[in-house]
């Protein structure tokens, strides 16, 4: 006589082959990817010379979403314009076991002693929107092309004046704002434009800070017509204190970034332009750049994202609201 199952025991044999094809399939699927067998988390690190610019946040989170993508953790630390504070940051996260840290010097010369420190320790930096003095350590230099964002300041400048009288204000710490000053400054001598500089502020690069500095030009009651700011800030704390005094000559003030704010105030014709940069891009090549170096494959040691200046004319091609 034939022995019969019972139910109980067929619904046993039944999960059984089931939880063994499961499982079969997840062993296949471990020697396929032997990274999802278990996944470490890499820690990355991240300053910036302020986060009190929306420039630095949307290049921050365009980094941060490719770290977290691949199931890794971004620290990201806020110097708020202090060098020493930035460097102190750097040791930190170096404490803290990065696996490499992408950077955004306050001072491009006297971050010197945190990124030798980098270099002791065998971690790997990328340097991101504006230049450090000594290039040669970092894994990557990721930056806008700063000489030609003031190149097409001047050129438009020239289409627009026969003459002017300039207020400059920047940051002599900063490399890129530098390099931006320079390209101005270059193209209205091979231009051979006729101009005066009216005022130089060499420390000013947030919005307070450049309204202090134009209220005391304004006080002085000196005679300019031209504002050139380092970046947007620059250039909208400048524009706030124009408002605020009720100047009632025709002032062009050119900025560097193409923020939102920036955008806007071209859109109502309160500022002539914004060489913008792309921050979103800087941010994903940044992170790219870090994934292809841990990984083992070579990089470019430099790269240069493109600017595109925004006036009147052109500001329909571009999302006021938003960064690029």
């Amino acid at each position: 006589m034939k022995e019969k199952f019972s139910k109980t025991t067929v619904y046993f044999f039944i999960s059984l082959f089931l939880i063994l094809i499961l499982l079969h399939s997840f062993l296949m699927f471990l020697s396929k990817y032997p990274s999802a067998k278990s996944h470490v988390p890499r820690k990355f690190g991240a300053t910036y010379m302020t986060m009190d610019n929306e420039y630095f946040e949307i290049l921050n989170s365009a980094i941060e979403e490719i770290v977290e993508s691949n199931g890794d953790i971004l620290i990201t630390r806020d110097p708020a314009n202090s060098q020493t504070k930035q460097n102190l940051q750097i040791r930190d996260m170096l404490d803290e076991g990065v696996n490499l840290i992408f950077i955004n010097p306050v001072d491009w010369y006297t971050i010197k002693p945190a990124i030798e420190e980098c270099t002791k320790r065998n971690v790997p930096y990328i340097v991101v929107d504006t230049d450090v003095y000594d290039k040669d350590l970092a894994v990557s230099i990721i930056i806008s092309d700063n000489y030609n964002a003031g190149v097409l300041i001047g050129k438009d400048l020239a289409s627009k004046r026969d003459s002017s009288k300039i207020v400059i204000l920047y940051d002599k710490g900063i490399d890129s704002t530098q390099q931006r000053l320079k390209g101005f400054l270059d193209t209205l001598a091979h231009l051979k434009y006729k101009y005066e500089i009216a005022y130089i502020a060499s420390g000013t690069t947030l919005v307070s800070q450049t309204m202090v500095e134009m209220q005391k030009i304004i006080d002085l009651k000196l005679d300019f017509d031209i504002v050139f700011g380092g970046n947007d800030p620059a250039a909208l704390g400048a524009l706030a204190a124009i408002q605020k005094n009720h100047l009632d000559k025709d002032i062009l003030v050119y900025g560097i970034d193409g923020s939102p704010t920036g955008k806007q105030m071209i859109a109502h014709s309160l500022m002539a332009g914004s060489s913008a940069q792309f921050p979103k891009i800087m941010g994903k090549k940044a992170a790219e750049t870090a994934y292809e170096y841990l990984s083992g494959n070579p990089v470019e040691h430099r790269i240069t994202i493109p600017v595109e200046l925004i006036t009147k004319e052109n500001i329909a091609d571009f999302d006021v609201l938003g960064w690029q």
